[in-house]
């Protein structure tokens, strides 16, 4: 078997939903899947045992900031990320182009590559695509991302061009530079705002290159959630079949069901960990999507279980009114106990959507989140396919 391939198990009759299996050097990801992010080299208050117990085949880190604390050098010195952080199971690592749009203030973009501070010491740093991929090199994830020019919503159609097709050119480069890519697929990131004609010209040139697999950026930047769906129901299919397909930065019940209809596989987000800290359970009730803002007084003497059909830990070992004592006196365990339970609920999420694909009931029980989604026409997309 090659280092990396996806197997097509079933699609879904009605929509474009599939199942696959993204088989990479430390092992399979069962699709579609949630990848929880851990920037840092680390989940956000989860041990690497506990994420394994929240059934996580997969996830994040990011390049911009591990270049910046550590450094590459000492990933790569202590035997590269899987070792580094104990992660003995797939990993994908950004490219860094979403954190550097996010230091708008304090960038420049030229077709070169990207000039900004870091805000760690100050000290200026060039982020160009061949030293994207030379630190992800480094960093030996399995997946590793081009370095893309991630713009922002809402911004004019020539600035959208500008960018995505210098996304394009900048692929090349990546390409050229990538030292290892009989163990690290490197992906392609499908740009063009909400130019539907824009996504189409990316997504056609990034083919040509036939990469292990395509991811859609330039989402949740921004827009509004309908915005996200038509984008991504338009984008997906110019994406070969039998390669996986990665929505950047998505994460909630109705995005990522909007996303699978489409047909995409995998997706990323910091809500579950970010929610967590913040008091808030990210729940499904009778088939519907919900967040319980655990400190509230509702919690404070309600013992049961926070979710009795969640497996995880946090959920059968203790009670809503335990986690609200927790967040309540400002409790570090708080965050770990939540963390664990919002990112079980969305892989087991995924995991659901994937069973429903294979029993062929995916619109049945999913039907309810994809809503509107089969609407086109939005003044707001200025150029269709």
């Amino acid at each position: 078997m090659k280092p990396f391939e996806f197997k097509l198990e079933c699609q879904c009759r009605q929509t474009g939903a599939r199942v696959g299996q993204f088989h990479t050097p430390h092992g399979v990801v069962h699709t579609p899947r949630f990848m929880p992010v851990g920037t840092l080299a680390n989940v956000k208050t989860v041990t690497p045992a506990q994420l394994k117990d929240c059934k996580a085949e997969m996830i994040l880190a990011n390049t911009y900031h591990l270049h910046i604390q550590p450094g590459e050098d000492i990933v790569a010195e202590a035997g590269g990320l899987h070792k580094f952080m104990n992660w003995q199971q797939p990993i994908l690592t950004d490219s860094g182009g979403f954190q550097v749009f996010s230091l708008s203030d304090i960038r420049s973009i030229t077709d070169e590559g990207v000039k900004f501070r870091s805000p760690r010491d100050g000290q200026m740093i060039n982020l160009t695509p061949e030293k994207s991929i030379q630190i992800q090199n480094q960093l030996g994830a399995d997946v590793i991302m081009a370095f893309d020019e991630c713009a922002p919503y809402p911004a004019t159609y020539d600035q959208i061009r500008q960018a995505s097709d210098r996304t394009t050119r900048w692929l090349e480069r990546c390409l050229k530079a990538h030292a290892r890519p009989a163990d690290q697929a490197l992906f392609g990131i499908v740009q063009g705002g909400v130019f539907l004609d824009l996504r189409k010209k990316s997504a056609s040139e990034l083919v040509q290159f036939d990469l292990p697999g395509y991811a859609i950026g330039g989402v949740s930047v921004g827009e509004p959630p309908e915005l996200i769906a038509k984008i991504v129901r338009a984008a997906t299919p110019l994406l070969p079949e039998n390669k996986p397909r990665y929505l950047m930065g998505i994460g909630t019940h109705r995005e990522m069901a909007q996303a699978v209809a489409a047909g995409i596989d995998l997706f990323d987000c910091v809500i579950p960990t970010r929610l967590g800290r913040h008091g808030m359970a990210i729940m499904t009730v009778d088939g519907k999507s919900d967040r319980w803002n655990l400190k509230n007084n509702r919690f404070k003497r309600d013992y049961s279980a926070l979710d009795a059909s969640c497996p995880c830990y946090t959920c059968q070992n203790f009670s809503r009114a335990y986690l609200s004592h927790l967040f309540r006196s400002q409790e570090v365990l708080a965050f770990t106990l939540l963390a664990i339970h919002n990112i079980t609920e969305l892989i087991r999420f995924t995991q659901r959507m994937r069973d429903a694909i294979l029993g062929d009931r995916f619109v049945e029980e999913f039907g309810h989140f994809l809503t509107d989604f089969s609407h086109d026409s939005d003044p707001d997309l200025h150029k269709h396919l």
